[in-house]
């Protein structure tokens, strides 16, 4: 089948993505860590600092796959997260990273830079990764303009 590059974009995005969360086991893996997931990890890593309920994290795009709640609870239950109701609305939970989060979130940022410093030398330069950085947010508009109904154009 001959594909356009539009759609192999499309499933270079897919398999890339399925790519990185294998590696991001791995890395659990080699350290033992058992009672958290690869996407449960990226959503802990991407709360970081901050502090921000479930909606703000669906927002912010933070999630991995459909079930943020179940996520949330799951690391919640396993002591990564710390989960509050907000003081201004007793209806809101808000939740931030526990010392054991904290922990597994600086092992994720020395993985990328161990992977940086990997690449360091490689093809994989600097400005080609800003070139498709800047690309990929081009394709995120494009997507993002498609499920505003009525909208038109690029």
């Amino acid at each position: 089948m001959n594909t356009t590059p539009y759609y192999e974009a499309i499933q270079l995005i897919e398999r890339l993505h399925r790519h990185f969360l294998d590696v991001l086991k791995v890395e659990l893996d080699k350290k033992n860590i058992q009672d958290i997931n690869n996407v449960q990890s990226m959503i802990l890593y991407n709360v970081g600092e901050e502090e921000m309920t479930v909606g703000e994290l669906t927002i912010r795009g933070y999630y991995l796959g459909s079930n943020v709640s179940y996520n949330v609870k799951k690391m919640v239950e396993n002591d990564y997260l710390v989960q509050e109701r907000s003081v201004h609305d007793k209806r809101s939970i808000r939740v931030r990273l526990s010392e054991k989060g904290i922990e597994l979130r600086n092992m994720i940022s020395e993985m990328f830079r161990r992977h940086e410093g990997q690449i360091e030398g490689t093809e994989v330069t600097v400005e080609r990764l800003n070139d498709l950085n800047q690309t990929l947010k081009m394709l995120e508009r494009f997507w993002a303009q498609q499920t505003n109904f009525g909208s038109g154009g690029f």
